[in-house]
């Protein structure tokens, strides 16, 4: 069955967000009061999951949602800072002509969402955001009821280890993007219907999944 639905994360895997994280994330630990990121805990962190890094950082898992939305006001002070990575657009609006419905469920607004997708926001049929830690299968399943299309023909492409097991969860294939927040290695140990190394793999397999249907 051809892919009729791609559902894109933001941060991570259209967006280059993980250097700002970084310069970020100590000042949220010492508001929220949680374990600080050393610079030699990035890379361990890379490879864990979303539970796993709660739990190392010592995360009080009640000011998740106090936490979430202090991040999205401070990323929307940063959007000058936030670019998309290369080649976003023209992937996009290659998925876009080849007749798949683009959608965005993240855990930004809506409004930062569209301030970093700029003039690429038009190419989105959809946009489910503010989606909480692991609040994306809902999410999920209401942009496929929107979209009137089965599960078996979407995608859902993120770039962290909770972004598949959301897919998986609503029984939509996924694909896990090399460039963002997890390492590839801890995304491929999960065996994704997709890994791609590059941006411009995504086109290419989501328009020949369509082709070959």
């Amino acid at each position: 069955m051809p892919y009729a639905l791609a559902i894109f994360d933001l941060d991570g895997t259209l967006a280059d967000s993980f250097p700002w994280f970084l310069r970020t994330v100590n000042d949220i630990a010492d508001r929220f009061g949680f374990r600080r990121v050393r610079d030699e805990d990035v890379e361990e962190l890379r490879h864990a999951s979303t539970r796993e890094i709660l739990s190392r950082l010592e995360v009080p898992l009640w000011k998740l949602p106090a936490i979430a939305r202090h991040a999205r006001r401070l990323k929307g002070e940063a959007a000058s800072e936030i670019s998309l990575f290369a080649g976003v657009e023209a992937m996009l609006r290659t998925l876009a002509d080849n007749g798949v419905q683009l959608a965005l469920v993240t855990s930004d607004s809506e409004a930062n969402a569209r301030e970093k997708l700029g003039g690429a926001a038009a190419l989105f049929s959809h946009f489910d955001c503010s989606a909480s830690l692991f609040g994306k299968p809902a999410k999920f399943r209401r942009v496929i009821r929107r979209a009137g299309v089965e599960p078996g023909q979407v995608i859902a492409i993120g770039d962290e280890v909770r972004d598949i097991e959301a897919a998986r969860s609503v029984g939509i294939a996924c694909g896990a993007v090399c460039w963002g927040y997890a390492a590839p290695a801890a995304l491929r140990a999960l065996g994704p219907d997709h890994v791609f190394e590059r941006m411009d793999e995504i086109a290419d397999a989501v328009c020949r999944h369509r082709r070959a249907d």
